[in-house]
């Protein structure tokens, strides 16, 4: 099997489950002799925030000297992006033959009526990756929720981190924070230890606290009274925490919030035996980057991508955008969401503060058209325009910036993954 085959395989399973549950992961683990056993496991879940806390795990265990396995999604540019060792995505050789292993696994369940989506079958190949790496952790990102997610087939692990928790997937995980926070706590195992990203809603904060109790969990949250921001601003962030100072290179408020979660959970694995000094703590968290992330393609003109999904998501980059706005003359944006988001209270804000909007439509069967999104823009702004094509649309705006502009390509990693390439090839021409 080609590595090509393997991802047009993957593609080729159900997006979900007939039926929710972990039966049939455990049905695929054990055809796969159990690859999860054996291996050591930092497991984050949450609504915002779980890739760059992910990342920073990772990289701190990186700097001091481990070899670590980190398994994320989605991805923006790179498939394996999602399935990474050591910083880098895993061989495409390792991972063609891990999917082979599992299609054959699969094809075997199949034949006992047990269908196998997408997310399991990947999610067993990674763990047939980091098992033939021999990883000494595991950073092991929850796909959707927690309780009956793929990847809650591990056994205690070393630390849970549950990162910020708001209104999402509410259809599936619950239209309350208090029954999101149960379902992200059902990877909590008894006897565990668990770090609760600071600043979190009361309801959700609660929930965590009672079944943590419930499970016998060690309950640690950073101390935001512990936090000093030192420096701000759309290239990053320098912060003091419990008198260390810390810089972060992606930008905003709520990633102080991610990265003392990912401090505590190293100080924890410290505590556990693993030698993590302060140096590799900071070095990790230093290079936690993260495409489409506030990411910034160009200087000047200002151009930034950002996949931001959701509500809390937008408003956080909505604040970091208008303190910038101070300093620039004109904003430009480009936005494609998915149907199923709360689009237009996500956008709202940032389509009132531009100079022009252009709505485009993500290639994905669940994207909101141009025309929808145009029509929402209306609401909030005279100077917006429809993009069936949102590479045009990139083209065209940034042929028109000038220096001192900025421009915004946001909404959706979906989005981000389609014009990032065009976006940073039509940005060259700032910096000649």
């Amino acid at each position: 099997m080609t590595y090509e085959d393997s991802i047009s395989y993957i593609h080729s399973l159900l997006k979900f489950g007939i039926h929710p549950g972990l039966s049939r992961m455990d049905s695929l683990l054990n055809e796969l002799s159990s690859p999860q056993k054996g291996l050591k496991y930092v497991h984050v879940a949450g609504t915002n925030g779980k890739g760059s806390v992910s990342t920073a795990v990772s990289n701190i265990l990186i700097e001091a000297g481990y070899n670590i396995g980190l398994y994320t999604s989605p991805y923006v540019t790179d498939f394996l992006e999602r399935v990474q060792y050591n910083g880098k995505p895993v061989e495409k050789r390792l991972f063609s033959q891990s999917v082979e292993e599992v299609k054959r696994a699969v094809e075997k369940l199949n034949k006992d009526g047990v269908l196998i989506t997408e997310f399991e079958a990947l999610t067993a190949a990674a763990f047939l990756c980091y098992k033939k790496l021999d990883c000494d952790i595991v950073v092991l990102e929850v796909g959707l929720g927690g309780r009956l997610d793929a990847t809650n087939v591990i056994d205690v692990p070393l630390v849970n981190i549950i990162t910020s928790l708001s209104l999402d997937h509410t259809a599936i995980l619950g239209d309350t924070v208090e029954k999101i926070a149960f379902e992200k706590c059902g990877t909590l195992k008894d006897g565990g230890t668990v770090v609760l990203s600071a600043s979190q809603p009361e309801g959700a904060f609660n929930t965590v606290k009672r079944i943590a109790k419930e499970r016998n969990n060690t309950l640690v949250c950073p101390e935001i009274s512990s936090v000093k921001t030192v420096s701000a601003d759309v290239f990053g962030t320098e912060f003091i925490y419990k008198d260390n100072l810390y810089k972060v290179k992606m930008p905003g408020a709520h990633q102080i919030l991610n990265m003392t979660s990912a401090i505590e959970a190293a100080r924890i694995l410290a505590k556990k035996g693993y030698h993590i000094t302060e140096d590799n703590i900071k070095n990790g968290i230093f290079k936690t980057v993260l495409p489409a992330r506030c990411e910034v393609i160009a200087k000047e003109p200002l151009v930034i991508l950002d996949g931001g999904h959701n509500e809390d998501g937008a408003k956080a980059f909505y604040s970091l955008i208008s303190a910038e706005m101070r300093k620039h003359k004109r904003l430009f944006v480009i936005a494609g969401m998915m149907r199923d988001k709360a689009v237009e209270k996500s956008l709202s804000p940032l389509i009132a503060l531009s100079d022009a909007f252009f709505a485009v439509t993500p290639e994905n069967p669940r994207a909101m058209s141009a025309r929808e999104l145009f029509d929402i823009a209306k609401k909030y702004t005279d100077n917006a325009a429809s993009f069936e094509n949102a590479n045009d649309a990139v083209r065209l705006i940034s042929s028109r910036l000038e220096a001192g502009d900025v421009l915004c390509v946001v909404g959706s990693l979906y989005l981000a993954g389609e014009v990032r390439r065009t976006l940073k090839e039509v940005c060259e021409q700032f910096v000649k």
